[in-house]
């Protein structure tokens, strides 16, 4: 059997898991463990490129890993970005390969500098918030990872990662990177309950999303007072709201929940109510294994930082033995590991 390739993806320290991010991603990342080799890393770095609470990064980076694994990411393929240093220092060299145009032209960049500014408070716009897609195609290469999990949203940072490592392989006149793909799997469009017009985000506020871990009272009202009927629709009669129920339904696996009220809509004898309360039945009984998972890590905390400072060090050894071939084909010297 050939070698099984490799996934490399990524995730910012931001605060709790919602329902957008477990079923946007984190899911995802849990099925390709079967199938690829995966390395998941939990980027802290990243986490300070926006105006950010220092006492609450590490506690975050930590609460993340935890719901990681709960939901079932294996803690041999996490690593804490800022426990393997070799990912700044690919970054710096990757710098050297990409313009200031590119950077400028980032739509995220011009997208959050925009939100700073708007913020009403001091418009601190950092560098790192313009350079950190050089520090991401390095989280990226320095793995020589395969296929990279994207969405729609994140096309132009993959598309920038290949650049530069197309750059760097003119510049040595050797194809040392080869270029990762994007690997794109179907997605669920989760939408906030409170205002299906917009994704759910944390960053709009508690009622517009839904915690991975929040107790089955919380997730069942927040299901029971989900807009339905916005006066808009789409072209087929159905609401965003109502779409959106459906489409909790469906990647929570209510399967046949699922086809029970798309009839009933297709006959229009939909009941909301019903419909509310089978997607409120599908999320409780998807979420209760991760809240018991979660409870028995938080019972142990020492075991499993222990375990993710064992994985980030082994899978820096990966990335020194990268950093450490980058230096000797762009002529910088080497500590010999």
């Amino acid at each position: 059997m050939s070698e099984r390739k490799s996934v490399l993806s990524c995730i910012q320290p931001t605060g709790d898991m919602h329902l957008g991010n477990y079923f946007g991603a984190v899911k995802n990342w849990v099925d390709l463990q079967e199938t690829y080799n995966c390395v998941y890393g939990v980027v802290d770095y990243h986490a300070m490129t926006m105006p950010y609470n220092v006492k609450k990064l590490r506690n975050n980076t930590w609460d993340l890993i935890t719901n990681m694994v709960a939901v079932g990411i294996e803690p041999q393929n996490i690593f804490v970005q800022s426990l393997i240093p070799e990912h700044a220092e690919l970054g710096w060299i990757f710098n050297c390969f990409c313009s200031y145009g590119q950077l400028t032209r980032m739509t995220q960049f011009k997208d959050k500098s925009s939100q700073v500014s708007e913020s009403g408070k001091e418009a601190f716009i950092s560098a790192g918030l313009l350079d950190y897609p050089v520090l991401q195609a390095a989280d990226i290469m320095i793995y020589k990872a395969d296929y990279v999990p994207v969405g729609k949203d994140q096309e132009q940072h993959l598309e920038l990662t290949r650049d530069i490592a197309q750059r760097f392989n003119n510049q040595v006149g050797k194809e040392y990177f080869v270029l990762p793909e994007a690997l794109y799997t179907e997605v669920p469009k989760v939408r906030s309950t409170a205002d299906p017009s917009r994704k759910m985000s944390k960053s709009a506020g508690e009622k517009h999303y839904i915690n991975v871990f929040a107790e089955e009272s919380r997730i069942r009202k927040q299901i029971k007072s989900a807009v339905t009927d916005t006066g808009d629709s789409q072209s087929e009669g159905m609401s965003e709201g109502v779409e959106n129920l459906f489409s909790l339904l469906k990647a929570a696996g209510g399967t046949d929940a699922y086809a029970h009220h798309m009839e009933q809509f297709s006959n229009g004898g939909l009941r909301y109510a019903d419909l509310k309360h089978d997607v409120a039945e599908a999320l409780v009984d998807l979420t209760a294994p991760f809240k018991e998972k979660k409870a028995e890590l938080n019972a142990n905390k020492k075991e499993l930082k222990n375990q993710i400072k064992q994985s980030s060090w082994e899978i820096r050894k990966r990335a020194q033995q990268t950093v450490k071939e980058v230096k000797d084909l762009v002529g910088l010297l080497n500590v010999r590991f």
